[in-house]
């Protein structure tokens, strides 16, 4: 057996569960894992592949739970392992065989927007916080930078890597103004005694074990899980009538929204696909009013996605407070001038999340739109005012219209790229206006709920350069180009405990900084506690 004076490491890839993108994306995975393998054998280490190259699928990812138990039973469970990502994966085709491992534990991801693997790495991540395993975390754009090198070296000869988290300040050790912690806890309190619900539209979406919130946690903020089913979801959108949909077409064309069509389904984006997603946004409604729900989260992957065109337009929809009117079958208008909240690919921390911003917001006196976003990728840019680094949030189309320059006149519907998504459907693309931002991320860790939370900027790149960006990463996608203050690049990538990033915008910096405190308070009061991340004011002051 592999011991760990032997310099040896298992390495594992964990994959999608759909084999369209395992096939694309193979070539960058192979790419990376040559690079790391080079970087290893520099410091006299081999690599030993857990699981072959499959002859007949075309790719070398774990792409299955059962498979991924079957790989792990091969490796020495004292063995130091990485678990290497250069694509979106299923966290749950490995994390049945990570808990029980014994050894060093490292994810790692190559920094590129290309595809996913930055997100996958960070779900990973947050997945295996959440299941209380121990596990280091690195990234590098090639693996021959000293901060990943110097990462590594202190890994195999360690089994830890201690990042730089000096960013991080939790709430309990901080004072604010005693009127925003009144605010706040005021608000939390008053959520907590009403109650609210949680429509869940099946849980679990594409393996994010860290997404889903344990009911006994969830109960005590408040909110309580409606568990719902995409068959139903599918099922109301056959009573939905053609002139309904119709009608809510029409109204996003009066708006000056875009719809960029073509004639082959397969890879195009067709107006038949456009009116499906009108009825899924029609009867998602619906049933959020039949259930009195307060948020709703549709999931959008297995099952749901072999039936109809994608949701990713009807969820930036209801997050608009500025939406196409629905109306119940008796003719009631539901949920009239109001967001309802959706958490995209039923992110219940997300969840949480959207329904505290949306109503605390709105009782600040400001727009309430919130919405998740991938942490896609970034790079420092230097130009138009900016010398920073910038971050790119990419989301598959949950983004709400009023985040965008131009609101719906700025917005296209775009198909969504046929390896995730083969029957089609729309994003609601746009590009997020400049302006000051709170962003935030509700976790669990030592079986609790956590959330980190911050300030920054959305801000404006030139043309040339967002399209750049656009076409290194997703093009069809809403964009958000962001700088988080008093965050580096690295601190955010060692401490973010998920795929996901919650992001709202404030009237100006000083309000965002109170609503942030605010919104701190709040959460503390539903029993979230909060470390504030970056540069908060707090009392005129600054957390160093």
């Amino acid at each position: 057996m592999t011991t760990y004076t032997e310099k040896q490491v298992y390495l594992v890839c964990s994959g999608d569960l759909r084999l369209s993108a395992n096939l694309n994306c193979w070539a960058a995975q192979a790419e990376m894992e040559d690079l790391l393998a080079k970087a290893l054998a520099l410091q006299g280490w081999t690599v030993k592949r857990a699981h072959d190259y499959d002859e007949n699928k075309k790719h070398g990812f774990i792409d299955s739970q059962r498979m991924g138990i079957e790989v792990f039973k091969k490796i020495d469970t004292n063995a130091p392992l990485i678990v290497a990502e250069s694509v979106w994966q299923y966290s749950h085709h490995v994390l049945p065989g990570l808990t029980t491992h014994k050894g060093p534990i490292l994810t790692v991801a190559n920094w590129s927007g290309q595809w996913p693997g930055l997100v996958g790495m960070l779900n990973l991540n947050g997945s295996l916080t959440k299941a209380e395993v121990n596990y280091s975390s690195l990234w590098s754009e090639d693996f021959s930078d000293d901060f990943f090198n110097k990462g590594l070296t202190e890994w195999l000869s360690t089994g830890t890597i201690k990042h730089d988290t000096n960013h991080v300040k939790s709430f309990d050790t901080v004072n604010i103004p005693v009127e925003d912690e009144e605010k706040g806890r005021l608000f939390g309190r008053t959520l907590r005694e009403n109650k609210a619900i949680m429509g869940v539209f099946d849980e679990g979406c594409m393996g994010m074990f860290n997404a889903i919130v344990p009911d006994d946690l969830l109960h005590k903020t408040g909110i309580f899980k409606e568990r719902l089913s995409q068959s139903a979801l599918y099922a109301k959108m056959r009573t939905v009538k053609d002139e309904e949909a119709e009608q809510v077409f029409d109204w996003l064309l009066q708006k000056g929204m875009t719809f960029k069509w073509g004639t082959e389904s397969l890879t195009e984006l067709t107006r038949e696909q456009t009116l499906e997603q009108c009825k899924m946004y029609i009867a998602a409604m619906r049933i959020a009013d039949d259930f009195g729900c307060d948020t709703i989260g549709i999931q959008y992957q297995q099952g749901l996605k072999d039936l109809t065109a994608t949701s990713d337009l009807v969820e930036g929809l209801l997050n608009n407070q500025d939406r196409p009117p629905v109306y119940s079958e008796a003719g009631k208008e539901l949920y009239a001038k109001e967001a309802l909240p959706h958490f995209n690919e039923v992110d219940e921390c997300a969840g949480i999340d959207a329904l505290v911003t949306y109503h605390l917001w709105k009782e600040l006196g400001m727009p309430g739109e919130n919405t998740l976003h991938d942490i896609r990728w970034g790079e420092h840019f230097s130009g138009d005012g900016i010398d920073d680094f910038v971050w790119l949030f990419l989301i598959s189309g949950a983004a709400p219209p009023a985040h965008f320059i131009n609101g719906y006149a700025g917005a296209s519907s775009e198909r969504q790229p046929p390896m995730f998504f083969h029957l089609g459907g729309g994003s609601l693309k746009g590009i997020s206006k400049p302006g000051s931002l709170v962003w935030s991320r509700i976790y669990i860790m030592e079986n609790a709920l956590h959330c980190d939370m911050g300030v920054g900027d959305a801000v404006f790149l030139p043309e040339e350069e967002t399209e750049r960006r656009w076409q290194n990463t997703t093009p069809q996608w809403p964009i958000m180009h962001a700088t988080l203050s008093g965050v580096s690049r690295d601190q955010m990538m060692a401490r973010h405990q998920a795929n996901h990033i919650h992001v709202v915008y404030a009237t100006d910096t000083a309000s965002a900084h109170r609503a942030c405190r605010i919104k701190a308070a709040a959460l503390e009061e539903m029993g979230i506690k909060v470390h504030f991340c970056g540069d908060v004011d707090h009392e005129g002051k600054k957390y160093a």
